[in-house]
């Protein structure tokens, strides 16, 4: 608390340094003595970030529990290795064949639950990557003497710190002495400032002052790149500009919510977990008769017989429909699926870090983009300029470098110096000669194996023309740097570049097209003025350059030996050696829109998702290129679509919503990162599904908090990659676009085999609710149940996943997030399918017991007993039958079926009708996984070979039965026999007509669609 205070009540960038030092009672030359250390350290604590409390690994685990369809598959199996192990005391038998449900049960919760920790653990991995940002020591002065390592962590405010080239920031600390005539940091994660910013020493009278204005701060994590400096330490640990973004990671990650598919599956599972508590009511209350019986006395029942064994009976069905009602395979086969997509999405440089992120892109409705590396290049390059005199001073007032990578060039030092250089290859030198030879080397290097070695050979021929003898550094006062050079005819010359109105001041001619010099007069200073704004207005980043012939004392500079060369340190005569100028001309650079932006831009406006432009960059800039791009139309009003972040922020709440609702793009600049978390916090209450871009630590919250966080994989700091769901591997805006079409293809492939899997358990609950409705002996034992869910359903459910995307699917637009997953006519097509499959399992079952042959195919060819179907639904009470017997038959290759009992024939002896039962039910499920090609579109317009990898897997899941009919082991463990052909036959002729019930149910609903479609329209 009192770290909070101290920072509100002092702040040490609006102070003079003398004012500073007095607040913690030190001196510059000597720093803080030991025991202001340890009273510091009392009130500050070390310098360091906090490690939050993670979760414990045992609470992490039963987190994973916490969800309905589990609870369920937990219950059951628990009931099942109950009941099995009662009928293993009963029975004296304790095979491991009894054990194999609740066995396989366990196993896959217990899979889904590492795989839940795993995601988990690796949630908080951006905190961690923000701590390796610290730096581990200081040079610090104590005692008068200079520590030259001291541990970081040591640091307390009121520490002076001394700052080379090359040096971590270890704390926020406050400029107090440039050792230098300049200083600059490099802070672009901090605060997105795309080159190195000049410090000073200089109060900055500002109470409210935003990061990019402290120019008098340097802040933890941040790097020298010039200059060296002597600072106080003003706030550690937590109190830091860093320790401020890791409390908004952290805040931001317990805002972190379910993606609309994991919400969609939860009141999924609310619902199925109803209908199952219903269904096995009901299943009770039927069956009740068998277990409970009583006598009426005088009209009140007594006398009541209870049958435990007939009671555990029904209990086991009730548990057999619950293991058949959830689609326990259901959490394998979506991570299959997002994994595949994710690999797609790695095709395209799109990197997903969290599987479910993939389905979320699919509903994106709002995408907040950064500008800079995103919507542009990332490359200043130069668009235009006035007069073409300007080649020398671009080519040698430049500290940037230019290399050969392999096929591509590289700049290195600061981007507008870079673009200059290729202006000066572009524009060519003045020596015919010379030109010809060079554009014949940029010829042969094109034919080069090994590119390292090409050279810019405009930029080396001026450099051997005139060598560089001497710098004037930039600095804020002149804004603007020189060079002395010695040209080739022995004389000096100082070359300057800097800002256009601070050039044209001191200068006192101009250089015309012809290379004439002319006195600069008033009337042209304000004619060169207006271009220059002309230029600005489209976005430009303009660039005056300026030389000077007559030097003075400095004409014949050369070495360090020079009697001027005292001047030459001193900075503060910089301007009047830059004095008297003649102005040679301005250049206009600019980072330019990539070429596929307005293509994307236009497929976002098609799709229905807005796009939102967030950038540091000045208001005129970002409107120029979100014009350029298409975001807006030439010449559009831009009042309410483009603010400043404190524009914005100053605005009501309503104002903020209403503007935020408003169809159509939307820019704001000179945003700080706070700003980006506001807007997405917002635009997250209103509803919105938001997909955020960002690349520097600042960027981190907002990536944290948003649906989809987006980091860049170039420019990209570690933070902001382990804080975002997806990484962009080119850091380009039509990436998100492509991986958002993708997301939408994904989605529809999912709801395809959610549906597939949905519809193949209600098959299945149907005909165990038949089974315990008729009171006919179970159908399928739930090991069996489960094999179908777990395994001959997953091959087709994972391969539905491969259907082709839809033509027009970013023509459409996204999907609401509250969209049922499955609306109220699907349920009633899958109802209809799913009673078709409950009547079919079953009504094999009943055939096989009750009839000689069915469809012309003989049943009773392997001699079993046909009995009527009253008795079949009377079995329990077989043993008061009399003169009731239940002939051998034989089944497979020549396998005889006997029985001690003759009411054995209703248990191990319905082994090839509980067969037939189940090859029916996974032959429908196979032709049904057709059905699911397309929730409307007939067979005819969506052949299965338009995905052949569904053919695939109905053959793997077809072959996987046949592997439990025919491998003797597994057909003991599953309770099975092998099928003859004529069987077969009646299989294939039962199940075939699931295709043409869902193909009528397919007509009508297209039909259902056109009305509404004519109703809207």
């Amino acid at each position: 608390m009192e770290e909070t205070v101290n920072e509100k009540s002092f702040k040490a960038w609006s102070w003079p340094v003398g004012q500073c030092l007095k607040e913690y009672k030190v001196k510059l030359d000597k720093g803080l003595s030991t025991y202001d250390v340890d009273k510091q350290r009392e009130i500050y604590g070390w310098n360091e970030l906090q490690k939050e409390k993670g979760k414990p690994l045992w609470r992490l685990v039963l987190e994973q529990f916490d969800d309905m369809l589990v609870k369920i598959l937990l219950l059951a199996a628990f009931i099942s290795l109950i009941l099995a192990y009662l009928h293993g005391n009963e029975t004296g038998e304790s095979g491991f064949e009894a054990y194999v449900e609740p066995f396989v049960i366990v196993l896959i919760l217990i899979v889904n639950a590492i795989v839940g920790v795993w995601q988990e653990s690796n949630a908080e991995k951006a905190l961690e990557a923000l701590k390796e940002m610290q730096c581990d020591s200081g040079k610090v002065l104590r005692d008068g003497h200079l520590v030259p390592d001291l541990p970081a962590r040591e640091l307390v405010p009121g520490d002076i710190v001394e700052l080379r080239v090359g040096d971590k920031v270890p704390a926020d600390m406050r400029v107090a002495v440039l050792k230098t005539s300049t200083l600059r940091i490099e802070q672009s994660s901090l605060t997105g400032e795309a080159m190195p910013v000049m410090k000073g020493t200089n109060a900055i009278f500002m109470d409210d002052c935003e990061l990019q204005a402290k120019e008098n701060m340097v802040f933890a994590g941040t790097t020298v790149v010039n200059g060296s400096c002597f600072c106080i330490v003003v706030n550690t640990g937590m109190c830091t500009e860093i320790g401020k973004i890791q409390t908004q990671i952290h805040e931001a990650s317990l805002e972190e919510s379910d993606t609309p598919l994991k919400k969609k599956l939860d009141e999924f599972g609310n619902k199925l977990t109803t209908a199952i508590g219903l269904v096995c009511l009901t299943v009770w209350i039927i069956n009740y008769k068998y277990f409970l019986t009583w006598e009426l006395e005088n009209g009140w029942p007594s006398n009541f017989q209870f049958s435990f064994e007939r009671c555990t009976y029904y209990f086991k069905i009730a548990v057999a429909l619950a293991v058949a009602a959830i689609p326990e395979g259901l959490p394998a086969v979506i991570t299959t699926c997002l994994a595949l997509g994710t690999r797609k999405m790695a095709q395209k440089n799109a990197i997903v870090r969290k599987l479910p992120s993939v389905e979320t892109l699919g509903c994106t409705t709002v995408i907040c983009s950064d500008k800079t590396g995103t919507l542009t290049t990332n490359q200043m390059s130069v668009t235009e300029f006035l007069t073409l005199g300007v080649a020398e001073i671009c080519a040698i007032c430049n500290d940037a470098g230019i290399s050969c990578d392999g096929r591509a060039f590289k700049a290195t030092g600061l981007p507008t110096e870079a673009a200059l250089k290729v202006l000066v290859e572009k524009m060519g030198v003045p020596d015919t000669k010379v030109r010809n030879k060079i554009r014949d080397s940029q010829l042969v290097a094109n034919y080069l194996i090994d590119r390292n070695t090409v050279k810019l050979g405009g930029c080396e021929w001026w450099k051997k023309r005139s060598k560089k003898v001497a710098t004037l550094e930039f600095d804020r006062v002149r804004k603007s740097m020189g060079v002395i050079v010695r040209e080739h005819n022995g004389h000096n010359r100082l070359l300057v570049k800097g800002a256009v109105e601070s050039l044209l001041e001191r200068s006192s001619h101009v250089q015309l097209a012809d290379g004439s010099v002319v006195p600069l007069d008033e009337p042209c200073r304000q004619l060169l003025l207006l271009r220059h704004l002309d230029m600005s207005s489209k976005g430009l980043r303009c660039l005056g350059l300026a030389y000077k012939d007559e030097l003075g004392e400095l004409s014949d500079y050369y070495t360090e030996n020079h009697p001027a060369h005292k001047k030459l340190q001193d900075p503060s005569c910089y301007s009047s050696i830059e004095s008297d100028l003649v102005f040679v001309g301005v250049v206009g650079l600019r980072d330019p829109p990539r070429k596929e932006v307005p293509k994307a831009m236009e497929d976002c406006r098609g799709a229905g998702i807005k796009v939102m432009v967030i950038t540091g960059d000045n208001k005129s800039t970002a409107e120029a290129i979100c014009q350029e791009i298409g975001l807006f139309s030439e010449g559009e009003n831009l009042q309410g679509r483009s603010f400043t972040g404190k524009e914005f922020m100053a605005l009501s709440s309503s104002q903020q919503i209403e503007i935020l609702s408003e169809p159509g793009g939307k820019v704001f600049s000179r945003a700080e990162p706070r700003h980006k978390q506001d807007i997405v916090r917002m635009l997250k209450e209103m509803g919105e599904i938001v997909a955020m871009t960002g690349d520097g630590v600042n960027d981190a919250p907002a990536l944290k908090l948003a649906n989809i966080g987006i980091a860049m994989g170039v420019t990209g700091t570690e933070v902001a990659k382990e804080a975002s769901d997806m990484v962009l591997a080119d850091d380009n805006f039509s990436t998100i676009v492509s991986a958002v079409a993708e997301g939408r293809s994904i989605y529809n492939n999912m709801k395809a085999f959610i549906r597939y899997m949905i519809s193949s358990n209600v098959g299945e609950v149907i005909s165990i609710f038949l089974t315990a409705a008729l009171g006919i002996p179970e159908c399928m034992i739930p090991v069996q149940l489960l094999w179908v869910n777990l395994v001959t359903d997953g091959p087709p459910a994972t391969a539905l996943g491969f259907n082709p995307a839809d033509v027009d699917i970013m023509r459409k637009p996204p999907r609401r997030s509250n969209d049922p997953l499955i609306n109220s006519w699907v349920l009633f097509r899958y109802m209809v399918i799913g009673s078709y499959v409950g009547i079919a399992t079953v009504g094999i079952f009943i055939l096989w017991y009750t009839q000689p042959s069915f469809l012309g195919i003989n049943l009773v060819g392997d001699g079993h007993t046909l009995i009527e179907l009253s008795k079949l639904r009377n079995w329990g009470e077989c043993s008061s039958w009399s003169n009731f017997t239940a002939t051998p038959f034989t089944v497979g290759s020549g396998r005889l079926i006997t029985f001690v009992d003759p009411c054995d024939y209703f248990s191990a002896g319905k082994v090839k009708a509980m067969t037939l039962s189940l090859s029916v039910l996974v032959a429908i499920e196979m032709f049904n996984s057709l059905n699911a090609l397309s929730e409307d579109n007939s067979l005819i317009r969506m052949p299965p070979w338009r995905n052949p990898w569904l053919l695939v897997a109905m053959s793997v899941s077809f072959g996987l039965h046949c592997l439990i009919l025919y491998v003797p082991f597994l057909a003991d463990l599953f309770g099975v026999i092998p099928l003859s052909l004529n069987e077969w036959l009646l299989v294939i002729l039962v199940s075939a007509p699931v295709i043409l019930i869902d193909e009528v149910l397919k007509f009508f609903g297209r039909r259902r669609r056109l009305r509404t479609k004519v109703k809207k329209a």
